[in-house]
């Protein structure tokens, strides 16, 4: 993985990943490669509405390609595991246009 995009201090560390079209993906960073394609295990989506709380939905063991790839970021557990993800409304994000 010594050829990676500077992802390795992240491996086995849980992160966040934005997608192209808008998705919102946490999990355990697993591995990548060179092309940014990541490995996500104990993955699930968080969907965002402004009518209700933020649902998860269990995704498991996850792969998403490099180029779909917007944004990818450390999650602080201790953090995420105080915010009542239930209250949180908000838009969903839109996806990116080239």
């Amino acid at each position: 993985m010594s050829a990676g995009p500077g992802l390795e201090p992240l491996v086995d560390q849980m992160i966040s990943v934005i997608t192209n079209d808008g998705r919102n993906i946490v999990g355990i960073l697993k591995g990548f490669d060179q092309a940014t394609n990541i490995i996500l295990d104990e993955s699930h989506e968080r969907v965002f509405s402004t009518k209700e709380g933020v649902q998860q939905i269990v995704l498991g063991l996850y792969i998403i390609r490099g180029d779909n790839i917007s944004i990818i970021g450390e999650l602080d557990e201790d953090l995420d595991a105080h915010i009542e993800l239930s209250q949180v409304r908000g838009h969903p994000l839109k996806p990116v246009i080239h």
